[in-house]
Protein backbone atom coordinates (compact mmCIF):
# COMPACT_ATOMS: atom_id res chain seq x y z
CA UNK A 1 0.00 0.00 0.00
CA UNK A 2 1.19 3.54 -0.70
CA UNK A 3 0.38 6.18 1.84
CA UNK A 4 0.72 9.16 -0.47
CA UNK A 5 -1.80 7.86 -3.00
CA UNK A 6 -4.31 6.88 -0.34
CA UNK A 7 -4.05 10.18 1.49
CA UNK A 8 -4.64 12.10 -1.71
CA UNK A 9 -7.66 9.97 -2.55
CA UNK A 10 -9.11 10.25 0.94
CA UNK A 11 -8.95 14.04 1.01
CA UNK A 12 -10.22 14.44 -2.54
CA UNK A 13 -13.82 13.57 -1.70
CA UNK A 14 -15.93 15.78 0.53
CA UNK A 15 -18.64 14.14 2.58
CA UNK A 16 -22.26 15.12 2.01
CA UNK A 17 -25.59 14.30 3.61
CA UNK A 18 -26.00 11.85 6.45
CA UNK A 19 -26.94 8.56 4.83
CA UNK A 20 -26.96 6.29 7.88
CA UNK A 21 -27.98 7.42 11.34
CA UNK A 22 -28.11 4.62 13.91
CA UNK A 23 -29.31 5.77 17.32
CA UNK A 24 -29.06 3.75 20.51
CA UNK A 25 -29.11 0.41 18.69
CA UNK A 26 -29.36 -2.44 21.20
CA UNK A 27 -29.75 -6.14 20.44
CA UNK A 28 -30.46 -8.73 23.11
CA UNK A 29 -30.73 -12.48 22.74
CA UNK A 30 -32.46 -13.64 25.90
CA UNK A 31 -30.21 -12.56 28.75
CA UNK A 32 -27.27 -11.78 26.44
CA UNK A 33 -26.79 -8.23 25.19
CA UNK A 34 -24.81 -8.48 21.95
CA UNK A 35 -25.01 -4.77 21.07
CA UNK A 36 -25.62 -2.02 23.61
CA UNK A 37 -26.72 1.54 22.78
CA UNK A 38 -24.54 2.04 19.71
CA UNK A 39 -24.74 5.36 17.86
CA UNK A 40 -23.12 5.70 14.45
CA UNK A 41 -23.48 7.93 11.41
CA UNK A 42 -22.10 7.56 7.88
CA UNK A 43 -22.19 10.35 5.31
CA UNK A 44 -22.27 10.11 1.52
CA UNK A 45 -18.80 9.85 0.01
CA UNK A 46 -17.36 8.67 3.35
CA UNK A 47 -15.73 5.41 4.40
CA UNK A 48 -16.22 4.45 8.04
CA UNK A 49 -14.53 1.45 9.63
CA UNK A 50 -15.85 -0.76 12.40
CA UNK A 51 -13.23 -2.69 14.35
CA UNK A 52 -13.16 -4.79 17.49
CA UNK A 53 -12.21 -8.24 18.75
CA UNK A 54 -14.16 -11.34 17.75
CA UNK A 55 -17.52 -11.42 19.50
CA UNK A 56 -17.62 -7.65 19.92
CA UNK A 57 -21.00 -7.41 18.14
CA UNK A 58 -19.89 -5.99 14.79
CA UNK A 59 -21.78 -8.41 12.53
CA UNK A 60 -24.80 -8.31 14.85
CA UNK A 61 -24.81 -4.54 14.44
CA UNK A 62 -24.67 -4.98 10.66
CA UNK A 63 -27.63 -7.37 10.85
CA UNK A 64 -29.59 -4.74 12.79
CA UNK A 65 -28.82 -2.14 10.12
CA UNK A 66 -29.96 -4.38 7.26
CA UNK A 67 -33.18 -5.74 8.77
CA UNK A 68 -31.95 -9.29 9.38
CA UNK A 69 -32.43 -8.57 13.09
CA UNK A 70 -35.02 -6.28 14.64
CA UNK A 71 -33.18 -4.19 17.27
CA UNK A 72 -34.45 -4.61 20.81
CA UNK A 73 -34.03 -0.86 21.28
CA UNK A 74 -33.04 2.11 19.15
CA UNK A 75 -33.69 2.99 15.53
CA UNK A 76 -31.94 3.04 12.19
CA UNK A 77 -32.52 5.93 9.80
CA UNK A 78 -31.55 6.00 6.14
CA UNK A 79 -31.46 9.53 4.72
CA UNK A 80 -33.71 10.68 7.56
CA UNK A 81 -36.33 7.93 7.24
CA UNK A 82 -36.69 5.18 9.83
CA UNK A 83 -36.08 1.85 8.11
CA UNK A 84 -38.65 -0.94 8.31
CA UNK A 85 -37.29 -4.12 9.96
CA UNK A 86 -37.45 -6.16 6.74
CA UNK A 87 -34.29 -6.98 4.84
CA UNK A 88 -35.86 -6.72 1.35
CA UNK A 89 -37.34 -3.33 2.23
CA UNK A 90 -33.97 -2.14 3.53
CA UNK A 91 -32.36 -3.20 0.24
CA UNK A 92 -35.09 -1.46 -1.74
CA UNK A 93 -34.54 1.68 0.34
CA UNK A 94 -30.89 1.82 -0.70
CA UNK A 95 -28.69 -0.27 1.64
CA UNK A 96 -26.71 -3.23 0.30
CA UNK A 97 -24.22 -5.53 2.00
CA UNK A 98 -21.77 -8.37 1.62
CA UNK A 99 -21.12 -11.12 4.16
CA UNK A 100 -18.13 -12.62 5.95
CA UNK A 101 -18.53 -15.83 3.97
CA UNK A 102 -18.96 -15.65 0.22
CA UNK A 103 -22.60 -16.23 -0.77
CA UNK A 104 -22.54 -16.48 -4.53
CA UNK A 105 -24.73 -18.76 -6.62
CA UNK A 106 -22.01 -21.20 -7.62
CA UNK A 107 -23.95 -22.81 -10.50
CA UNK A 108 -24.77 -19.47 -12.09
CA UNK A 109 -22.54 -17.39 -14.33
CA UNK A 110 -20.78 -14.23 -13.24
CA UNK A 111 -23.30 -12.14 -15.18
CA UNK A 112 -26.29 -13.99 -13.72
CA UNK A 113 -25.02 -13.40 -10.18
CA UNK A 114 -24.96 -9.66 -10.79
CA UNK A 115 -28.41 -9.76 -12.40
CA UNK A 116 -29.78 -11.30 -9.18
CA UNK A 117 -28.87 -8.07 -7.43
CA UNK A 118 -31.00 -6.07 -9.90
CA UNK A 119 -34.32 -7.47 -8.68
CA UNK A 120 -35.10 -4.49 -6.42
CA UNK A 121 -34.61 -2.10 -9.36
CA UNK A 122 -36.79 -3.99 -11.84
CA UNK A 123 -40.40 -2.85 -12.14
CA UNK A 124 -41.61 -5.80 -14.14
CA UNK A 125 -43.54 -8.33 -12.05
CA UNK A 126 -44.31 -12.02 -12.26
CA UNK A 127 -46.99 -11.74 -14.95
CA UNK A 128 -44.74 -9.65 -17.12
CA UNK A 129 -42.02 -12.27 -16.80
CA UNK A 130 -44.44 -15.07 -17.67
CA UNK A 131 -45.92 -13.27 -20.67
CA UNK A 132 -42.51 -11.95 -21.72
CA UNK A 133 -43.99 -8.87 -23.33
CA UNK A 134 -42.12 -5.85 -24.72
CA UNK A 135 -41.82 -4.25 -21.28
CA UNK A 136 -40.14 -7.33 -19.86
CA UNK A 137 -37.64 -7.59 -22.73
CA UNK A 138 -36.83 -3.89 -22.39
CA UNK A 139 -36.25 -4.19 -18.63
CA UNK A 140 -34.18 -7.34 -19.17
CA UNK A 141 -31.95 -5.58 -21.69
CA UNK A 142 -31.49 -2.60 -19.35
CA UNK A 143 -30.58 -4.87 -16.44
CA UNK A 144 -28.08 -6.80 -18.54
CA UNK A 145 -26.46 -3.61 -19.76
CA UNK A 146 -26.17 -2.29 -16.20
CA UNK A 147 -24.76 -5.61 -14.99
CA UNK A 148 -22.11 -5.56 -17.71
CA UNK A 149 -21.17 -2.01 -16.70
CA UNK A 150 -20.61 -3.21 -13.16
CA UNK A 151 -18.54 -6.16 -14.33
CA UNK A 152 -16.40 -3.78 -16.36
CA UNK A 153 -16.11 -1.54 -13.29
CA UNK A 154 -14.66 -4.38 -11.20
CA UNK A 155 -12.63 -5.82 -14.09
CA UNK A 156 -14.58 -9.03 -14.67
CA UNK A 157 -16.48 -8.23 -17.87
CA UNK A 158 -14.28 -10.69 -19.78
CA UNK A 159 -15.49 -13.47 -17.47
CA UNK A 160 -19.20 -12.70 -17.67
CA UNK A 161 -20.12 -16.16 -18.92
CA UNK A 162 -17.84 -18.06 -16.54
CA UNK A 163 -19.39 -19.98 -13.65
CA UNK A 164 -18.83 -18.05 -10.44
CA UNK A 165 -17.43 -21.11 -8.68
CA UNK A 166 -14.52 -21.17 -11.13
CA UNK A 167 -13.31 -17.69 -10.22
CA UNK A 168 -10.26 -17.22 -7.99
CA UNK A 169 -11.09 -16.32 -4.39
CA UNK A 170 -10.26 -12.62 -4.75
CA UNK A 171 -12.46 -12.28 -7.84
CA UNK A 172 -15.35 -13.98 -6.05
CA UNK A 173 -15.09 -11.31 -3.38
CA UNK A 174 -15.19 -8.61 -6.04
CA UNK A 175 -18.19 -10.27 -7.68
CA UNK A 176 -20.07 -10.14 -4.38
CA UNK A 177 -19.45 -6.42 -4.23
CA UNK A 178 -20.68 -6.01 -7.82
CA UNK A 179 -23.88 -7.89 -6.99
CA UNK A 180 -24.44 -5.58 -4.02
CA UNK A 181 -23.85 -2.54 -6.24
CA UNK A 182 -26.42 -3.85 -8.73
CA UNK A 183 -29.19 -2.70 -6.37
CA UNK A 184 -27.85 0.88 -6.77
CA UNK A 185 -27.34 1.52 -3.04
CA UNK A 186 -26.57 4.78 -1.34
CA UNK A 187 -24.89 2.86 1.49
CA UNK A 188 -22.71 -0.23 1.09
CA UNK A 189 -21.90 -2.44 4.09
CA UNK A 190 -18.82 -4.65 3.69
CA UNK A 191 -18.27 -7.41 6.24
CA UNK A 192 -14.56 -8.37 6.20
CA UNK A 193 -14.08 -7.82 2.45
CA UNK A 194 -10.38 -8.82 2.52
CA UNK A 195 -10.67 -11.95 4.66
CA UNK A 196 -8.43 -14.67 3.20
CA UNK A 197 -6.89 -12.40 0.57
CA UNK A 198 -3.21 -12.13 -0.27
CA UNK A 199 -1.51 -8.68 -0.28
CA UNK A 200 -2.10 -8.13 -4.01
CA UNK A 201 -5.80 -8.96 -3.71
CA UNK A 202 -6.09 -6.75 -0.63
CA UNK A 203 -4.58 -3.81 -2.50
CA UNK A 204 -6.99 -4.40 -5.41
CA UNK A 205 -9.92 -4.46 -2.96
CA UNK A 206 -8.72 -1.20 -1.44
CA UNK A 207 -8.59 0.49 -4.85
CA UNK A 208 -12.07 -0.83 -5.69
CA UNK A 209 -13.52 0.54 -2.44
CA UNK A 210 -11.98 3.94 -3.12
CA UNK A 211 -13.51 3.89 -6.61
CA UNK A 212 -16.93 3.10 -5.11
CA UNK A 213 -16.51 5.92 -2.62
CA UNK A 214 -15.65 8.30 -5.47
CA UNK A 215 -19.11 7.61 -6.91
CA UNK A 216 -20.60 9.21 -3.78
CA UNK A 217 -21.65 5.95 -2.14
CA UNK A 218 -21.28 5.81 1.65
CA UNK A 219 -19.36 2.78 2.90
CA UNK A 220 -19.30 1.08 6.29
CA UNK A 221 -16.72 -1.70 6.54
CA UNK A 222 -15.85 -4.32 9.16
CA UNK A 223 -12.28 -5.55 8.98
CA UNK A 224 -9.58 -7.15 11.16
CA UNK A 225 -6.68 -6.03 8.97
CA UNK A 226 -5.66 -2.88 10.83
CA UNK A 227 -3.29 -1.58 8.18
CA UNK A 228 -6.06 -1.91 5.62
CA UNK A 229 -8.70 -0.25 7.78
CA UNK A 230 -6.55 2.66 8.98
CA UNK A 231 -5.30 3.31 5.46
CA UNK A 232 -8.82 3.20 4.02
CA UNK A 233 -11.21 4.93 6.39
CA UNK A 234 -12.07 8.56 7.11
CA UNK A 235 -13.36 7.56 10.54
CA UNK A 236 -13.08 4.41 12.65
CA UNK A 237 -15.28 3.18 15.50
CA UNK A 238 -14.20 0.42 17.89
CA UNK A 239 -16.71 -1.96 19.47
CA UNK A 240 -15.78 -3.93 22.58
CA UNK A 241 -18.25 -6.28 24.26
CA UNK A 242 -21.11 -4.78 22.27
CA UNK A 243 -20.43 -1.16 23.18
CA UNK A 244 -18.78 1.60 21.19
CA UNK A 245 -15.53 2.26 22.97
CA UNK A 246 -14.23 5.11 20.84
CA UNK A 247 -14.77 6.79 17.48
CA UNK A 248 -12.50 9.15 15.59
CA UNK A 249 -9.93 9.44 12.83
CA UNK A 250 -7.51 6.59 12.17
CA UNK A 251 -4.75 8.44 14.03
CA UNK A 252 -6.99 9.10 17.04
CA UNK A 253 -8.27 5.53 17.30
CA UNK A 254 -4.97 3.72 16.78
CA UNK A 255 -3.35 5.89 19.46
CA UNK A 256 -6.15 5.57 22.01
CA UNK A 257 -4.92 3.67 25.08
CA UNK A 258 -8.28 1.99 25.59
CA UNK A 259 -8.27 0.59 22.05
CA UNK A 260 -4.67 -0.53 22.39
CA UNK A 261 -5.45 -2.32 25.65
CA UNK A 262 -8.70 -3.90 24.47
CA UNK A 263 -7.88 -4.80 20.90
CA UNK A 264 -4.68 -3.72 19.19
CA UNK A 265 -2.31 -4.98 21.88
CA UNK A 266 0.39 -2.42 21.10
CA UNK A 267 0.47 1.10 19.67
CA UNK A 268 0.42 1.28 15.90
CA UNK A 269 2.99 4.03 15.32
CA UNK A 270 3.72 5.91 12.11
CA UNK A 271 1.71 6.29 8.97
CA UNK A 272 -0.46 3.19 8.55
CA UNK A 273 0.09 3.09 4.80
CA UNK A 274 3.88 3.12 5.22
CA UNK A 275 3.97 0.33 7.79
CA UNK A 276 4.59 -2.47 5.32
CA UNK A 277 7.32 -0.47 3.56
CA UNK A 278 8.97 0.29 6.90
CA UNK A 279 8.95 -3.40 7.83
CA UNK A 280 10.58 -4.38 4.55
CA UNK A 281 13.20 -1.64 4.81
CA UNK A 282 14.00 -2.60 8.40
CA UNK A 283 14.40 -6.24 7.44
CA UNK A 284 16.68 -5.34 4.53
CA UNK A 285 18.78 -3.04 6.73
CA UNK A 286 19.11 -5.75 9.35
CA UNK A 287 20.19 -8.29 6.77
CA UNK A 288 22.75 -5.87 5.29
CA UNK A 289 24.19 -5.05 8.73
CA UNK A 290 24.45 -8.73 9.60
CA UNK A 291 26.27 -9.38 6.33
CA UNK A 292 28.80 -6.60 7.00
CA UNK A 293 29.49 -7.89 10.52
CA UNK A 294 30.01 -11.40 9.20
CA UNK A 295 32.47 -10.22 6.56
CA UNK A 296 34.40 -8.11 9.11
CA UNK A 297 34.72 -10.73 11.82
CA UNK A 298 35.08 -14.01 9.92
CA UNK A 299 38.82 -14.93 9.39
CA UNK A 300 40.05 -15.82 5.96
CA UNK A 301 39.59 -19.49 5.27
CA UNK A 302 42.75 -21.58 5.79
CA UNK A 303 43.62 -25.03 4.65
CA UNK A 304 42.77 -27.64 7.25
CA UNK A 305 45.78 -28.98 9.18
CA UNK A 306 46.45 -32.68 8.83
CA UNK A 307 45.49 -34.60 11.90
CA UNK A 308 46.51 -38.05 13.01
CA UNK A 309 43.80 -40.60 12.51
CA UNK A 310 41.94 -41.42 15.67
CA UNK A 311 42.41 -44.92 17.03
CA UNK A 312 39.14 -46.71 17.15
CA UNK A 313 38.35 -49.97 18.82
CA UNK A 314 38.34 -52.84 16.39
CA UNK A 315 35.32 -55.07 16.23
CA UNK A 316 37.43 -57.83 17.81
CA UNK A 317 38.23 -55.69 20.87
CA UNK A 318 34.74 -55.74 22.25
CA UNK A 319 34.33 -59.51 22.34
CA UNK A 320 37.79 -59.83 23.92
CA UNK A 321 36.97 -57.36 26.65
CA UNK A 322 33.66 -59.04 27.19
CA UNK A 323 35.36 -62.40 27.44
CA UNK A 324 37.92 -61.12 29.94
CA UNK A 325 35.17 -59.62 32.05
CA UNK A 326 33.20 -62.86 31.96
CA UNK A 327 36.28 -64.85 32.94
CA UNK A 328 36.90 -62.65 35.94
CA UNK A 329 33.30 -63.03 37.03
CA UNK A 330 33.61 -66.80 36.80
CA UNK A 331 36.83 -66.70 38.87
CA UNK A 332 34.85 -64.99 41.62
Amino acid sequence: MTTDTTTAETTAVTTGETVLDARGVTMRFGGLTAVRSVDLTVNSGEIVGLIGPNGAGKTTFFNCLTGLYVPTEGEVRYKGTVLPPKSFKVTAAGIARTFQNIRLFSNMTVLENVLVGRHTRTREGLWSALLRGPGFHRAEAESKARAMELLEFIGLDHKAEHLSRNLPYGEQRKLEIARALASEPGLLLLDEPTAGMNPQETRAAEELIFAIRDKGIAILVIEHDMRFIFNLCDRVACLVQGEKLVEGTAAEVQGDERVVAAYLGEPFEGDPGAAEVAEVEAAEAHAAAASEITEATDPAPTAPEPTAPETEATPEAAPKATGESTSKENDR
